[in-house]
């Protein structure tokens, strides 16, 4: 009898225990049963974007060739900023053939000597000259690494153009 008592109260507390355990498993799934709809609902969101995707590319797949945006990417390969100067042909600014490029071509308006560039480069110096494009078709004495001198024809230009340092776009 003794037993049977002992063990009813501990079967009573076991499910006083479980009851509560219930409960806090209950309260659980109600509380967090709106989380689980949210994560559901972004998953429904994410399929669907998915989808948006590939229907996007099989449209983007069935257009003809050429109707495709122009690139964003800048006409230009790189920038820099160099001091820029002006040289005539005047024979105490060159070499014994002031009106002949180290590259063997006459001298002329759009030519520049530059010793860190390659011989053909295209350049523009939008700062001082907007859109007009120039051509590395001479050099400069070899103390002038990274510098730049524009050919002009009179020596006023030159001088009022001065040395400046100046952003050029490389092409």
């Amino acid at each position: 009898m003794v037993w049977a008592q002992g063990t009813r109260r501990a079967l009573r507390r076991h499910a006083l225990d479980l009851s509560l355990a219930a409960a806090c498993l209950v309260s659980v799934l109600v509380m967090s049963a709106p989380a689980a709809f949210a994560r559901e609902d972004a998953h429904e969101a994410e399929r669907a974007e998915a989808l948006a995707l590939q229907v996007a590319a099989m449209q983007n797949a069935t257009r003809p060739f050429g109707t495709l945006p122009d690139s964003p990417k800048p006409a230009w390969k790189r920038r820099m900023v160099v001091p820029v100067s002006a040289y005539n042909s005047d024979p105490w600014q060159t070499d014994d053939t002031p009106f002949v490029t180290a590259s063997g071509t006459h001298v002329r308006d759009g030519i520049v000597a530059a010793n860190f560039l390659p011989i053909g480069t295209k350049v523009k110096i939008p700062q001082l000259f907007g859109d007009k494009e120039f051509i590395v078709e001479d050099r400069m004495n070899a103390r002038y690494g990274q510098a730049m001198d524009v050919w002009m024809e009179s020596r006023d230009e030159a001088r009022k153009l001065g040395r400046r340092r100046a952003m050029i776009e490389v092409y």
